[in-house]
């Protein structure tokens, strides 16, 4: 090969490795530029993790926004330690519930609902979009009983299409359902009635280990402290220690079940 193409062939080479090397150092999309998003692709960051939450009330002592703090979080851990993973802008939007008459949480101020059909349409809208960008893994995760069936059914459905491509999107349902965070918390002597169902041990411990400053503590009470709180257990005995054990419990679920979910391809 005559010298001036080895040279120019080098030089190409250390151009791409310096602009990948200047990347910052994070992995959501939206604190990327377009240009450093297709050099990733262009460099086998093809797996994209789309996190779903949600805007709800989680008690008196507890921000609305929960869930979008817990799985940002979440997203981003499991996303380093895959490597070549990105994570797309959480969707906050799921559903919630009824307008009219309000249920489930659109009975508490400030929720947000979307249909069961239109949550499921953004969620296959949001892959399709990432599939056209070269993204070929895509994997769901949701930090919300409520979205479950949805990444389901939506990950079936484009699998079903796109079975003829290399692209396939994951439903990571352990991350939620299959974690051990309830047996590891009656390991350490708490009770079904304390570890409660929504906004009590679990969830709040969750929270103060990641983001305490949206808890208010004088309100983290027993029960939420009056009927209809919204809340289910004794959130005054989460603790961040429980928070930061559940944590890595739930990303271990999801690391393991992706993993196992690429092998089989």
């Amino acid at each position: 090969m005559p010298k001036q193409i080895v040279a120019v062939v080098a030089f190409a080479a250390f151009f791409v490795g310096s602009a990948i090397a200047q990347l910052p150092d994070t992995v959501f999309l939206d604190e990327l530029t377009w240009t450093e998003v297709r050099d990733l692709i262009d460099n086998d960051t093809t797996t994209v993790i789309v996190a779903t939450a949600g805007t709800e009330q989680n008690g008196p002592h507890m921000v609305l926004g929960k869930h979008k703090f817990i799985v940002s979080y979440a997203a981003e851990q499991i996303a380093r330690r895959l490597g070549d993973t990105l994570v797309a802008p959480v969707i906050a939007y799921v559903p919630e519930g009824n307008l009219d008459p309000p249920s489930g949480h659109m009975r508490y101020a400030g929720a947000i609902t979307l249909p069961q059909e239109h949550f499921m349409t953004l969620l296959e809208f949001t892959a399709r979009s990432l599939a056209v960008h070269g993204f070929t893994d895509i994997v769901f995760i949701g930090d919300s009983g409520g979205n479950q069936r949805g990444m389901r059914d939506v990950s079936e459905r484009l699998n079903t299409e796109w079975s003829d491509t290399p692209t396939r999107v994951h439903f990571v349902g352990d991350y939620y359902s299959n974690n051990g965070v309830n047996d590891w918390l009656i390991s350490q002597g708490e009770t079904q009635e304390s570890i409660g169902s929504h906004a009590g041990i679990r969830d709040t411990s969750q929270l103060m280990f990641i983001a305490p400053q949206h808890i208010r503590d004088s309100k983290r009470v027993l029960g939420g402290g009056f009927e209809g709180s919204g809340v289910s257990g004794d959130p005054s005995r989460a603790s961040v220690e429980y928070g930061e054990k559940a944590m890595e419990l739930k990303i271990e679920a999801a690391l393991r079940q992706i993993k196992e979910l690429f092998n089989a391809g």
